[in-house]
């Protein structure tokens, strides 16, 4: 293998196949290295920690093609610190890289890469296809909402659903829910898959906010599925089990419903929070009755407490009800739109979380019992 190319594109490409690489030592040596192998007049960088696997395309000019695989935190903090400019690299006798750039170089032993993992790679036709900007969109207001422990390994998952040119996302644990549909460039038939959503938040780093497609592939054995796009691809496992049905816990009608500007009720969330987080981190949203022109925000603990008021269109009963403040939060934080509808039943049904004039997304958290 010969061939030289830019530095800065070297090192953007080695950064978003490192996020792939092992961060525990594995009993696989060459888990830790990134694959460098010379395809379509460039360099393909590969990686991959067995549950996802991350390849990124680098332009370049090939002089002899090639392979080698060589540790991925020394290439990518080596290439971070050169000066920008020409790259050349060059594999030598005993798996070895020589990298020179300007009046620096480098020697760095590797591992043949008939030893890494086999990836595999899109195929000539995509199960569907679907904007990067959309996707991406998506994937934000979905993910966070996913289990992080391993008790119960599907709700570490997404739910993805294809029904027609519809897409469906749902990310779930035992406290709340977010769901969101939108648009596929191309019409199939209903299937659904489990994506782990570790996975799709490194496919979120790789989106870009354009409207270019990203191509989605399931594997002919249906557990794997490929994102590809024009200069990068992610494969990841899939969960298998039944992700629980959501749909049965999604409030059909509400008591209570107040429109705020979502960046009013998330700055008011996030200094009570300051105080929630001294007395089991919550906060409890008042609403008062029908025509009422504004709501409360308040935590109160034994360091001491707070109420913000904020502007609100309110309709339907007062209320009052406690939530967790960090799922309140992050369900504002991520949200899109300017003003967010809260919807209620009681302090003791699951609140919901919509954003005003967007039918394709809601979100739904329990709440917590309080003493008063």
């Amino acid at each position: 293998m010969k061939l030289s190319l830019m530095r800065e594109n070297l090192a953007r490409g080695l950064g978003i196949v490192s996020r792939a690489v092992p961060t525990r030592t594995s009993t696989l040596p060459v888990l830790s290295n990134v694959l460098l192998h010379t395809a379509d007049a460039g360099l393909k960088l590969t990686a991959t920690n067995l549950e996802i696997g991350i390849t990124h395309w680098v332009q370049g000019k090939v002089e002899e093609d090639g392979a080698l695989t060589v540790p991925a935190r020394l290439l990518t903090d080596f290439v971070n610190s050169l000066p920008d400019g020409l790259v050349e690299l060059e594999t030598r006798p005993g798996n070895t890289l020589h990298l020179r750039c300007g009046r620096q170089q480098a020697q760095i032993k590797g591992i043949d890469a008939d030893e890494f993992p086999a990836i595999p790679a899109a195929g000539e036709r995509p199960t569907t296809r679907v904007e990067q900007r959309i996707f991406r969109q998506a994937l934000g207001e979905v993910t966070f909402a996913a289990a992080s422990d391993e008790a119960r390994p599907i709700l570490t998952g997404v739910l993805t659903r294809f029904a027609g040119d519809r897409i469906t996302l749902a990310a779930a644990d035992n406290y709340r829910i977010a769901v969101k549909t939108f648009a596929a460039m191309d019409a199939v038939e209903e299937k659904s898959v489990v994506v782990p959503a570790r996975s799709y938040v490194e496919l979120a780093r790789i989106l870009q906010d354009a409207d270019e497609p990203l191509e989605i592939i399931l594997a002919p054995a249906k557990n794997q599925i490929v994102f590809h796009t024009p200069v990068a691809e992610l494969v990841s496992r899939l969960i298998d089990g039944q992700f629980p049905n959501y749909q049965q816990v999604l409030p059909s009608s509400h008591a209570t419903r107040a429109v705020v500007e979502r960046e009013e009720i998330l700055k008011a969330v996030r200094l009570s929070a300051l105080i929630a987080v001294q007395s089991a981190n919550v906060v409890k949203v008042g609403i008062p009755g029908d025509g009422a022109t504004a709501l409360t925000v308040s935590a109160a603990a034994e360091i001491g407490e707070n109420e913000g008021e904020i502007d609100a269109a309110v309709e339907g009963d007062a209320t009052t009800i406690a939530f967790n403040a960090r799922y309140l939060e992050q369900a504002l934080q991520n949200m899109e739109g300017e003003q967010v509808a809260l919807e209620f039943n009681g302090p003791l049904s699951p609140g919901v979380l919509r954003p005003v004039g967007d039918t394709d997304y809601i979100h739904v958290i329990m709440p917590v019992r309080t003493a008063s």
